[in-house]
């Protein structure tokens, strides 16, 4: 995909794999900024090592590229949510830029791929959605100015 076929979102139309979009986008469902303090509660604790293993797939995400695009799929805005299971499973829902994206299968991929390398992570599910469609202001204000979009 190319800068140009970078285009706001068209009314209408759009194909839907079956995710709920109950969060908004780029969102992850993780609550509010913060991690476990030392003599922290079980609960606190535990939410802190969601934060961590949050932090360890956003650090993951942020290393996935679409091959035309030189900003990575965290930062375009693409991920929508992550939900991290007491067992290990890891399902992220996330879009691409374009529903005929030409690297879609390999951006998937590389997903799973990198997210499953995380320890503690026992599988990882990618789910992909176009609903809400991807816009350029769910882009970070750094992946806006690397692409030259004020």
């Amino acid at each position: 995909m190319n800068l140009s076929d970078i285009t706001e979102p068209q009314m209408g139309g759009g194909a839907e794999s079956g995710a709920t979009g109950a969060e908004a986008p780029g969102e992850s469902g993780a609550g509010g900024a913060g991690g476990a303090e030392s003599g922290a509660t079980g609960a606190e604790a535990a939410g802190g090592t969601e934060l961590a293993m949050r932090d360890k797939i956003e650090a993951a995400l942020r290393t996935v590229f679409d091959p035309e695009i030189p900003v990575n799929i965290f930062d375009l805005g693409l991920v929508y949510d992550t939900k991290i299971e007491d067992n290990g499973n890891v399902k992220i829902t996330m879009t691409l830029t374009a529903p005929a994206c030409p690297a879609a299968g390999e951006i998937v991929h590389d997903v799973q791929m990198k997210v499953e390398e995380i320890g503690g992570v026992m599988d990882c599910h990618v789910q992909l959605t176009f609903d809400p469609a991807w816009n350029k202001e769910m882009m970070s204000e750094e992946a806006r100015l690397e692409l030259g979009f004020f």
